[in-house]
């Protein structure tokens, strides 16, 4: 039996979600690679900076087979590994602090947001004079770039917690630790969690810039060696790449976001 708020809807509300299939994310992709397919092979613009798809292809799997490209990717996905759980775990921490202690807060606050408002590339020669240009030296400047998003969202989210569950927390007599893992820390989640997702972007896309200024190994070393020596379809491979794989590193923690947050339904569009 219909009931009134179905009537209401129609029939054209209840199957909204039927409208638009998932394959409809390939439109734009496929409408570039057609126009990339038409101006290198009409000759719009010279192969020297715009070759075809089909030579792109062809040095991908040269690069597999000839020059270690996976082994400089996973050198890259490593670092990048490493630095997002070193980044993660201090500025949840850190955020935890300042967000439950004000006196915390007065005391780091300052510091960090003069060290924040300095851009991540103006560090990269102090920490190379500092560390070298090894694997460390990278994963001291991804440490730095992932931190402050998730401690700005771990702040913010712990400040926005709603007074009413604190209250009811402290009636409750909760101890402190008891009001952090069942009060404050679920109420801050999403907050944490959309920090966690962008500073995971930042990590995988200043893994580049690392690794071109300051490397010699590396997918970012590629992209700037290829630029160097002008072969655009080693260009292209690289940047295809790694749009490929911060696109799955993204999916993957919009899909965690979505698990943790389960119980938490919201607006998810028309």
């Amino acid at each position: 039996m219909t009931t009134s708020a179905e009537a209401v809807a129609g029939p054209s509300v209840r199957t909204t979600g039927r409208r638009h299939p998932k394959a409809i994310g390939l439109v734009i992709p496929t409408v570039i690679l057609s126009l990339w397919e038409l101006a290198a092979h009409q000759g719009w613009v010279s192969a020297v900076f715009l070759p075809t798809p089909e030579r792109t292809i062809r040095s991908l799997f040269e690069m597999i087979r000839d020059e270690g490209f996976l082994k400089d990717v996973l050198s890259s996905l490593t670092i990048v590994v490493e630095s997002f759980i070193g980044g993660a775990i201090l500025g949840i921490g850190a955020g935890v602090l300042a967000g439950l202690s004000r006196t915390a807060d007065r005391v780091l606050g300052p510091t960090l947001d003069a060290i924040r408002h300095v851009p991540p590339i103006a560090w990269l020669p102090l920490i190379v004079l500092w560390v070298g240009i090894g694997p460390l030296g990278k994963v001291v400047f991804i440490v730095k770039v992932v931190f402050f998003p998730v401690f700005l969202n771990t702040v913010q989210g712990i400040r926005g917690v709603q007074k009413e569950h604190i209250d009811l927390a402290t009636v409750l007599t909760l101890n402190r630790w008891q009001l952090l893992r069942r009060v404050v820390l679920p109420g801050a989640l999403p907050s944490i969690l959309v920090g966690l997702r962008y500073g995971a972007s930042l990590a995988w896309a200043l893994i580049v810039v690392a690794e071109g200024l300051s490397g010699l190994k590396g997918i970012g070393f590629l992209i700037f060696r290829a630029q160097a020596l002008l072969m655009t379809d080693q260009l292209l491979v690289c940047m295809v790449v790694i749009g490929a794989i911060g696109f799955m590193i993204d999916f993957g923690m919009c899909r965690l976001e979505r698990r943790l947050l389960r119980w938490k339904r919201g607006y998810d569009g028309a």
